[in-house]
């Protein structure tokens, strides 16, 4: 897991306060980890029934939740924990339907993780299409393929993402269209498909 070291006044601050400063200050980010691990742990061991893989899910999460920090708004009602636990149960479901796929079946679900597939039986196209855009934003500049996140997989419009960066939305409109050939020139016809499906 993250093997980095916190210190009393980071221990004080809020989970978003905490994932906030984790942008510029990474080490910090190892209090959310502390504050969660043992919980986000039991929940995929939970789901998965096999511990490697309940700690690769976390792992996971946890790193999807670090790399995605700047995509989190606080807003009145909206919290970290909430924010957090999506991402490890979309990250658990993943592994989940690859599971499925390679034969294996859990006789005793999670209720709660039944539930949720439930929930997100229509979704399971998109969490692939997700997966796929997500391997070929992998290979860009960084600069283009947050802008590419933000815009097509979180959905945020061309106003804000001018407003969360501080452009204009002309310049925020033309690293689209030029992020959009870069993600071209690195993907299939298919997976660019993809990407515009998912907006």
């Amino acid at each position: 897991m993250f093997g980095l070291s916190t210190t009393d006044d980071a221990e004080s601050l809020s989970d978003e306060e905490v994932l906030t400063r984790s942008q510029g200050e990474p080490w910090i980010f190892a209090v959310l980890v502390e504050r969660y691990q043992d919980a986000f742990l039991r929940k995929a061991n939970s789901i998965l029934h096999h511990q490697l893989d309940a700690e690769e899910v976390v792992q996971d999460a946890f790193t999807k939740i670090y790399l995605n920090a700047h995509t989190f708004a606080p807003q009145e009602g909206a919290k970290f924990s909430s924010w957090g636990y999506r991402i490890l149960m979309n990250t658990s479901f993943t592994r989940y339907q690859k599971k499925m796929k390679d034969g294996q079946r859990y006789m005793n679900i999670d209720p709660e993780f039944e539930q949720f597939i439930a929930d997100n039986g229509q979704g399971i196209e998109r969490l692939e299409r997700s997966d796929a855009i997500e391997r070929v934003l992998a290979r860009l500049p960084g600069h283009f393929a947050a802008v590419l996140r933000l815009h097509y997989l979180e959905r945020w419009s061309h106003q804000d993402i001018a407003t969360k960066t501080g452009e204009k939305v002309g310049t925020v409109k033309a690293r689209i269209h030029r992020a959009k050939a870069a993600f071209r020139s690195e993907s299939n016809d298919g997976e660019t498909e993809l990407l515009l499906q998912d907006r």
